[in-house]
């Protein structure tokens, strides 16, 4: 992927810290590598970001924000409590199959520095006080579904999803597979998903 030269400088650094620190982290890129993948000199990224670690908080509250702002967004919509966990599993799935790097990098860097969730507080607060946890109240007290915390069901609807793109390439070596066939399998895997959590929660038999 090439960056458009129609794009300001400034942009085509971005662009390619992006891809760098995706595929390598915080630890592995340099600045070097950066300006390498934007087809600028290294003084042109040092000018526009001062430092590489300026360039990457950049980047990761961006990535951050991606990754959770979305969730956040379903989570508080007026639709039933099936409809929403089936849309977050849609959502989950269609966000890692655009950028399947996108898990891996959030959580390795908040492994990392888990200060850096600090300046993305913001959207976790979005994410900790939407309308999921008390629709999922609400559906338990009427026997709607499986008496379950917030905190273990966000788990299960998202890590199925994750895991799938974090080992893409174990995946496809496995099982032998190309592009098309992992995404045939993807997309298999996704209905599988939403059936085992929707069946997990609505179909258990109730202790009288």
């Amino acid at each position: 992927m090439t960056c458009s030269p129609f794009k300001s400088t400034e942009e085509k650094i971005r662009e390619a810290a992006k891809r760098v620190f995706l595929e390598k982290g915080f630890d592995g890129a340099t600045s070097r590598d950066i300006a390498d993948a934007a087809g600028i000199n290294i003084a042109l990224t040092n000018y526009y970001f001062r430092s590489k670690e300026k360039l990457f908080m950049s980047i990761f509250e961006e990535m951050f924000q991606l990754f959770f702002n979305g969730i956040a967004e379903i989570m508080n919509k007026p639709i039933g409590f099936r409809e929403k966990i089936a849309e977050l599993i849609d959502h989950d799935f269609e966000l890692l199959k655009k950028n399947p790097s996108l898990a891996i990098f959030v959580m390795n860097e908040i492994h990392r520095n888990p200060d850096r969730m600090a300046t993305s507080i913001e959207v976790l607060k979005k994410v900790h006080h939407s309308q999921f946890e008390a629709q999922l109240q609400q559906e338990i007290e009427r026997g709607a579904v499986r008496p379950i915390t917030a905190m273990h069901l966000m788990p299960l609807i998202f890590c199925n999803i994750q895991f799938l793109f974090m080992g893409k390439a174990m995946h496809m070596k496995m099982w032998q597979v190309d592009e098309v066939g992992f995404d045939a399998f993807a997309n298999k895997h996704k209905e599988l998903v939403k059936d085992l959590v929707l069946t997990y929660l609505y179909e258990y038999e109730k202790v009288t």
